[in-house]
C-alpha cells in the first residue's frame, strides 16, 4: 500500500473548530508535520491548538471565512508561503439546513452553497496543482449519506451534497495515474452541532442509537483514505439508508418520500397556525 500523504504531510483541515473536523485534526496531530486548522471562530481554534501543544505536528490557527472565494484563494497562498506546501486538504466545513423549501432563508441558502459548493471547490482548485506537479497528495471531502440519495426537508442540503458526491467521483477519475487521490466519506447521522445549526423546525432529534459519535467518523474517514477508498459510507444507519436506496426502485423510493414529506408538510402548517 502507498505510504499515506498524511503522513509527515501538510495537512489543511476546514471546519475544525468542532465535530469531526476538531476529532480529525487531534488524529492526524501525531502523524503530520503542520495540520493547519480552518473555520470562522478564532477562539474555538486556539482551544484546539492549545490542547495539541505536545503533538508532534506543529497546529497552524487559520482562520477565514470560506463563503468567500478570494479568502479560499487567500488560506492556500499562506499555506504555501508558510509551509512550502499542501499535501492533504480535508474540505470537511459545511452548513445545512432543515425545513420546507419554500419557507428556507435565501440567505441562509446562499451561504450553505458558498460553503458546501464554492468554497470546496476553490479550496481544491488551489491546492491541486501543487499536488499534481509532485504526483503525490490527496483530498479528502466529507460529504453525506444524503449525497447519496434525497430527503424531504433537507433539499438544498441535499443538493450541496449531490455536487460533492459528483464532484468527487469525477475529479478521482481525472485524476487517476497522477499519483494525487481523492476520496469522499458519506456519514450518515453524527453527533455534531449540525441540527442546532440547521436549526431544525420539527423539534424531533435523531435517535441516539443510530448517531455515530464524531470520533468514530473521523477515525472512519481517515482509514478510507489511508487506503485509498473511493467511497466510505461510516455508520450502520448510513449504510442501511444509502445501500436500502440502490437496491430499490427510484419510484418506490420517491413514493415512501412523497409520504413522509406530506406528514412534515402536514406538521409544519399545524405548528404554524397553532
Amino acid at each position: 500500500m502507498t505510504a499515506s500523504p498524511i503522513d509527515d504531510g501538510v495537512v489543511i483541515v476546514t471546519g475544525a473548530s468542532s465535530g469531526i473536523g476538531a476529532d480529525m485534526v487531534r488524529q492526524m496531530a501525531h502523524r503530520a508535520r503542520a495540520v493547519v486548522i480552518v473555520a470562522r471562530r478564532r477562539e474555538r481554534l486556539e482551544a484546539l491548538a492549545d490542547s495539541l501543544a505536545s503533538a508532534r505536528a506543529t497546529i497552524d490557527v487559520q482562520p477565514a471565512d470560506l463563503t468567500d472565494p478570494s479568502a479560499c484563494t487567500a488560506l492556500v497562498d499562506t499555506v504555501l508561503a508558510t509551509h512550502g506546501r499542501v499535501d492533504v486538504l480535508v474540505n470537511n466545513a459545511g452548513m445545512g439546513d432543515i425545513g420546507l423549501f419554500e419557507r428556507a432563508d435565501v440567505q441562509k441558502t446562499v451561504r450553505m452553497i458558498e460553503v458546501n459548493v464554492i468554497g470546496l471547490t476553490v479550496l481544491t482548485r488551489a491546492v491541486l496543482p501543487g499536488m499534481v506537479d509532485r504526483g503525490s497528495g490527496g483530498v479528502l471531502n466529507v460529504s453525506s449519506g444524503f449525497g447519496l440519495t434525497f430527503m424531504p426537508g433537507f433539499s438544498s442540503y441535499v443538493g450541496t451534497k449531490h455536487y460533492v458526491t459528483g464532484f468527487t467521483d469525477s475529479l478521482r477519475t481525472e485524476l487517476s495515474g497522477t499519483g494525487v487521490r481523492v476520496v469522499q466519506v458519506c456519514p450518515g447521522p453524527v453527533a455534531t452541532e449540525f441540527e442546532e445549526v440547521a436549526e431544525n423546525p420539527l423539534g424531533q432529534s435523531v435517535p441516539g442509537f443510530v448517531e455515530l459519535s464524531s470520533g468514530a467518523c473521523a477515525s472512519a474517514s481517515i482509514a478510507a483514505f489511508d487506503r485509498d477508498r473511493a467511497l466510505s459510507v461510516p455508520g450502520f444507519a448510513a449504510w442501511l439508508m444509502v445501500h436500502g436506496g440502490w437496491w430499490s426502485p427510484r419510484v418506490v423510493v420517491r413514493m415512501v418520500l412523497s409520504l413522509v414529506g406530506r406528514s412534515m408538510r402536514s406538521q409544519l402548517t399545524a405548528q404554524s397556525s397553532g
